[in-house]
């Protein structure tokens, strides 16, 4: 599923999550949102403290819009049998932003490694089933700087243009930072140039 210039697709909250059960063994699967890859620790650490018996927590995770990266964590399944096919399914509904974590406790039954690949696959895509799926525009980050004389001139043109204001310091020289969605940054920045006096530089993510 190809996204759409500008836009991306991810889910809009931590899911409940959902039980699925395979030969008495018990898969608990969760989605989260998430854009920093250190948030993501944390919320496995809270997903073995929610399901103690548990005797794998497995997990895959995709995050960036222009630069993605992953991974997937078999946390001790055999290899390629649980963070693969949960990254599959992320790739399979087109999502970014976002980690699933299936808990699995063990029923006594081995399921092999085939069953361990339908089962985790399973549940990663029942828990994304039951997620709230939303596209989100890509936005670009600004700083503008400029002399207090020129703050009116700004700040009529942010207000007739769909610029967002993320922040702003104003004294003799101000600066505000700004927030455009990617289909309307060449605009933006070529009215922003259009005022002299008027500094633009783009903000690293």
């Amino acid at each position: 599923m190809e996204n759409k210039i500008g836009i991306y697709r991810t889910v809009s909250k931590a899911s409940d999550g959902i039980l699925y059960k395979d030969r008495k063994s018990k898969f608990y699967a969760y989605t989260f949102p998430v854009t920093n890859e250190k948030n993501i620790k944390p919320i496995i650490e809270n997903i073995r403290k929610k399901h103690p018996t548990a005797n794998h927590v497995c997990y895959a995770w995709k995050i960036g819009i222009e630069k993605q990266r992953h991974r997937a964590n078999d946390d001790g399944e055999p290899t390629n049998s649980a963070g693969a096919p949960i990254y599959g399914q992320i790739k399979s509904f087109g999502l970014t932003n976002v980690v699933i974590a299936v808990a699995r406790i063990f029923g006594g039954t081995k399921l092999g490694v085939g069953g361990l690949i339908s089962a985790y696959r399973t549940a990663a895509q029942l828990a994304l089933e039951s997620s709230s799926i939303i596209e989100k525009s890509v936005k670009v980050n600004y700083k503008l700087c400029f002399s207090y004389p020129l703050l009116s001139k700004v700040m009529r043109v942010i207000k007739q243009n769909p610029i967002e204001i993320i922040t702003q310091e104003m004294s003799l020289d101000c600066i505000i930072e700004i927030s455009v969605k990617l289909r309307d940054v060449a605009q933006t920045e070529n009215i922003i140039k259009s005022i002299h006096g008027v500094s633009i530089s783009k903000l690293d993510d």
